[in-house]
């Protein structure tokens, strides 16, 4: 992999006031780029000023959807220090999508080197405040110009950077989850495992309908009985049963989340009793109907945590945990965000200072 190159923006962008972020709305000074061809390998890394992208009409990426990408945050800490969160696990994953996409994979420990030098160098957009992050955006493009129907041979791999605040405008208040039974977004032997934008295509239609009706998200089912839960939007799901927290195992068609796996790993430490299974709807709403669904929530690199007040499945509907926050779903959150944040101790080793 050759040396970084650093080409300086001398057009530099206001940063938006920390109270008015959102997600996705503003982007930094600064991108990285690297690229590929059967040839060379990966070359030619380098961070420039943002801006827009040259590529060819009939490049791959535009007709076949060879397209991988990850979500990652930087956090400010109490002290003024800059750290990210578990990024070997995201990048760990980056690999294995670029596996099942017909990809070449990435050498992860200079890309991550470079990813902080990104970020130093736009360290200034590294939002203060409770709930505020940088989110980095990593993704890797099929370049190659023809309309041929293979695996391409020319790749570029970007990252951009986005100050945001909270992901849901609901905050860490519950929402309200729509099951959805008509549309499927992923098999096993598909793409579901893999971070691909397809994935995230196939689901706008059905996010758009619950929208119309007064829910937040949906609750994939699986695509060949459509009677086992998946994922909750973009996240994975949990359910807190009789005391004992479930979550979909993963089985091909589901992401593997780096929130789920510290989820599940605090779980563990705190002694209480989690399962990773296959979880059938019907099952679910029964425990709802008995009042044993005490708690159900989503977690992701955006959200955290999201809590699920209600769901509606059919003709059925249930509210859980009286349509509040769950005492575990918030000592989960706490626990997390004040990790990523430096207010808490890190035992896991999962904080990675930017420099």
């Amino acid at each position: 992999m050759d040396q970084l190159k650093i080409t300086l923006n001398s057009n530099k962008k206001p940063m938006p006031p920390a109270d008015q972020l959102g997600f996705g709305r503003y982007f930094t000074d600064h991108m990285l780029l690297m690229d590929y061809s059967e040839e060379k390998g990966w070359h030619d890394l380098r961070i420039v000023p943002y801006g827009p992208l040259s590529l060819d009409p009939s490049a791959t990426v535009f007709h076949y959807g060879q397209e991988v990408f990850e979500g990652m945050k930087a956090y400010r800490t109490p002290e003024g220090n800059v750290v990210l969160f578990r990024p070997e696990m995201n990048l760990r994953r980056m690999n294995a999508s670029c596996v099942r996409m017909g990809m070449p994979g990435l050498e992860a420990g200079p890309v991550l080197e470079a990813i902080c030098k990104l970020i130093e160098l736009d360290e200034a957009w590294v939002p203060e405040g409770e709930g505020n992050s940088l989110y980095i955006r990593p993704f890797m493009i099929a370049t190659e110009a023809g309309l041929g129907v293979r695996a391409a041979r020319e790749y570029q791999f970007i990252v951009i950077l986005t100050p945001v605040g909270a992901y849901y405008s609901e905050g860490i208040h519950p929402v309200r989850i729509y099951v959805e039974d008509q549309y499927v977004r992923a098999v096993r032997g598909g793409t579901g495992e893999a971070k691909t934008s397809g994935n995230y295509a196939s689901g706008l239609k059905a996010q758009e309908d619950a929208k119309q009706f007064g829910f937040s998200q949906v609750l994939w089912l699986d695509g060949v009985e459509k009677k086992y839960i998946e994922e909750v939007g973009s996240m994975n799901v949990f359910f807190k049963v009789n005391g004992k927290v479930v979550t979909p195992e993963l089985s091909g068609s589901i992401l593997a989340g780096i929130t789920r796996d510290s989820v599940l790993h605090l779980l563990r430490e705190w002694g209480i009793p989690v399962e990773e299974r296959r979880i059938g709807i019907d099952e679910l709403f029964e425990a709802g109907r008995r009042g044993e669904l005490e708690e159900a929530f989503g977690t992701g690199t955006a959200a955290v945590i999201s809590p699920i007040g209600w769901m509606k499945w059919e003709d059925r509907e249930i509210e859980i945990s009286g349509g509040k926050t769950g005492a575990l779903s918030e000592k989960l959150y706490n626990e997390l965000t004040g990790i990523q944040r430096g207010v808490f101790r890190d035992p896991y080793g999962w904080r990675h200072a930017v420099k």
